[in-house]
C-alpha cells in the first residue's frame, strides 16, 4: 500500500467537490479499494498502487475539465473514470474560455476575431471602438485563458480614475472602497468567467490585480497579461508611463472609446497620441471596432448611430456657420 497527496490548483473547490461533497462521495464510491480524504485543496489517498495510478490520472482529467469549463457533474466524472471523453471536451473549438455556467465565450464579430488573432501574433495591441463592442470583455477572456493555461502568472487590470461627466465628491471608506466604483466593470467581466470563491482567492494572492492607473508607476510587470481599459481618458504622460511598465513574457492590451473622452477640454487624450506615435512600431497591433460589433441590446447600436449622426450634423452646421461668418466679414471689409 502506498500513500499520495494530490494538490488541486486553479479550480473552484465547491465546483469540484460538489454541493455537500456529492462529487467527492461519487469518486470515493468509484474507487472502493482506496481510502480518500479531502482537506481543502489537498486530497490524501491511501491504497493499492495500480488503483492509485488510475485515480491520479483521472483526478487530473477532472481538475483540467473543471478549470477549463468551470463545471463538473456526475456524468462527466463517470465518463472520465470509465475512460471516455466528457461531452463538453468536444465543445466549441472557437471558445476563448468559458463562463462560470459553462457557456463558451467566443468572438461574436469579425473585428472581435481580429482582436483574438492579434493577441496571438503581438505582445501589445490597441483595441478601440464604441460602447458594447466587446473590446474589454474579449480582452479579459484572453487574459483568463492565458492564466488557466499557465502561460502567465498574473493578470493586471487598470483604469484611469476619471469621473464620467459628474462630480462624485468625497467617497467614504479605505483606498480600495474609494476606487472600486471606477473599476466595477472589470469585476463584472471577471465574475462572469471565474467562480466567486476562486476569484476572491486569486485577488487575495495578487494573482489578479485591479488598480487605478496611478498605482502602476514604478512597477515592472513580468509574466502577465496587462489590460488598460478606458485609455481614452489617459493623459500623454500617463499612457507613456503605463506602456513602459512592460516586462518579460508580458502582453499588453489597451482599450478605449474615442467618442467618450471625459478629460478636461484642455487635456489631450493620451490614447490618440500614443496610437499616432506607435502606428509604425513592429510588434504592436491596432484593432478598430465599429457599431457592427456591438453585442449588447439592439438599442445600443441604434443609440450609438443616432449620436454619431447628431454629432456629424452639428459639425456640418458649425462649419456652415463659420463659412457664412467668414463671408460676411469679407463683405464688411470690402
Amino acid at each position: 500500500m502506498i500513500e499520495k497527496h494530490i494538490v488541486l490548483d486553479d479550480i473552484d473547490l465547491l465546483t469540484f467537490y460538489g454541493v455537500n461533497n456529492i462529487h467527492l462521495q461519487m469518486i470515493k464510491a468509484l474507487y472502493p479499494k482506496l481510502r480518500i480524504v479531502a482537506r481543502g485543496n489537498m486530497i490524501k489517498v491511501l491504497g493499492d498502487e495500480l488503483e492509485m495510478c488510475s485515480f491520479e490520472e483521472n483526478i487530473e482529467k477532472m481538475r483540467a475539465h473543471c478549470s477549463k469549463f468551470n463545471s463538473l457533474n456526475e456524468e462527466t466524472i463517470l465518463n472520465i473514470v470509465k475512460g471516455g471523453t466528457p461531452g463538453a471536451e468536444k465543445g466549441d473549438s472557437t471558445a476563448i474560455c468559458y463562463t462560470v455556467t459553462g457557456k463558451p465565450i467566443v468572438a461574436r464579430s469579425e473585428n472581435q476575431q481580429k482582436l483574438v488573432d492579434a493577441y496571438q501574433q503581438n505582445d501589445m495591441l490597441f483595441a478601440t471602438g464604441p460602447a458594447g463592442s466587446g473590446k474589454t470583455y474579449v480582452s479579459i477572456a484572453l487574459a483568463v485563458r492565458a492564466l488557466k493555461n499557465k502561460e502567465i502568472r498574473k493578470i493586471v487590470l487598470s483604469r484611469p480614475a476619471v469621473e464620467a461627466g459628474e462630480k462624485l465628491g468625497f467617497l467614504p471608506g479605505d483606498m480600495r472602497e474609494k476606487i472600486d466604483p471606477y473599476l466595477q466593470p472589470l469585476y463584472d467581466a471577471l465574475q462572469d468567467m471565474i467562480p466567486a470563491q476562486k476569484l476572491t482567492e486569486y485577488m487575495e494572492q495578487s494573482v489578479i490585480q485591479i488598480a487605478p492607473l496611478a498605482f502602476m508607476r514604478g512597477r515592472t510587470l513580468n509574466d502577465a497579461v496587462v489590460i488598460l481599459d478606458e485609455a481614452q481618458n489617459t493623459t500623454t504622460q500617463q499612457i507613456k508611463m503605463f506602456l513602459t511598465r512592460m516586462g518579460q513574457n508580458t502582453k499588453m492590451i489597451i482599450t478605449g472609446d474615442m467618442t467618450q473622452i471625459d478629460l478636461p477640454r484642455s487635456e489631450r487624450s493620451g490614447l490618440k497620441e500614443a496610437m499616432l506615435i506607435l502606428k509604425d512600431v513592429n510588434g504592436i497591433s491596432f484593432v478598430e471596432m465599429s457599431e457592427k460589433d456591438i453585442v449588447r441590446h439592439r438599442l445600443v447600436t441604434r443609440i450609438v448611430n443616432a449620436y454619431d449622426a447628431y454629432e456629424k450634423k452639428q459639425k456640418e452646421e458649425a462649419l456652415l456657420k463659420n463659412e457664412e461668418l467668414k463671408t460676411k466679414n469679407e463683405e464688411t471689409i470690402k
